[in-house]
């Protein structure tokens, strides 16, 4: 076979190098697979009587991505789970694979006024499993409501930094921060956020959220 040469050959290669100095100027996260996060929720991830599309995990997700992350965020939220039931459901709820979880839940044992002792044990085991599966865990956090009393309050609100200290965790302390109480934020239920209130939810998690992205980036 005759080889090739001459102004045929000069354009391959001007082409090749074209194409190397492109993949060359992408930013990493962009050459490489996309990070995978789930989000290990309740009704407040789930997206309760809102549209798919305004659930916590796609919203979240469309705001990283904004951001330049190339990051993709499953829906694992169920509404009415407590931590008992997000234990129950872990390793179906979150497949091989996954880079990294969003840990959201508690917030119906408070409402329920369940034991916070169970709730620290069910919350700290999801961690713990996940830990076993070298999966990293974000810690987003929720604050008893304040009619429930004082020791109840203070045992419930020591969990979440508790747990994120103890493990070293990235944690959100309230994941309704800038939500809760505001009536025109949420459902009329007064639990659940309206889109609207989704929006204010993702605007301030974002931070952490990145922060925890950086963790997983160094791993």
């Amino acid at each position: 076979m005759k080889r090739q040469s001459g102004p045929f050959m000069t354009i391959i290669f001007a082409c090749a190098a074209t194409l190397a100095a492109l993949v060359a100027t992408l930013p990493a996260h962009a050459q490489a697979k996309p990070i995978r996060l789930v989000a290990l929720g309740d009704s407040l991830s789930a997206g309760y009587n809102l549209p798919q599309e305004a659930a916590f995990p796609v919203v979240l997700e469309k705001a990283l991505k904004a951001k330049g992350h190339n990051v993709e965020v499953a829906n694992a939220g169920v509404s009415g789970d407590t931590s008992s039931g997000g234990l129950d459901r872990l390793d179906w709820s979150v497949p091989d694979g996954t880079d990294g979880v969003i840990l959201e839940l508690g917030a119906n044992d408070m409402l329920r006024g369940l034991d916070p002792a169970g709730t620290r044990r069910n919350l700290e085991a999801i961690v713990e499993r996940l830990k076993s599966r070298n999966i990293p865990v974000m810690l987003a956090g929720m604050y008893a409501s304040r009619n429930l009393g004082p020791d109840y309050v203070q045992k419930f609100d020591s969990i979440y930094p508790d747990i994120a200290k103890k493990h070293d965790l990235v944690l959100y302390p309230f994941f309704l921060d800038g939500v809760a109480g505001d009536r025109s934020l949420n459902l009329p239920d007064g639990l659940h956020p309206t889109a609207k209130g989704v929006e204010v939810i993702v605007e301030r998690i974002l931070p952490s959220v990145e922060s925890f992205l950086a963790r997983l980036a160094q791993r």
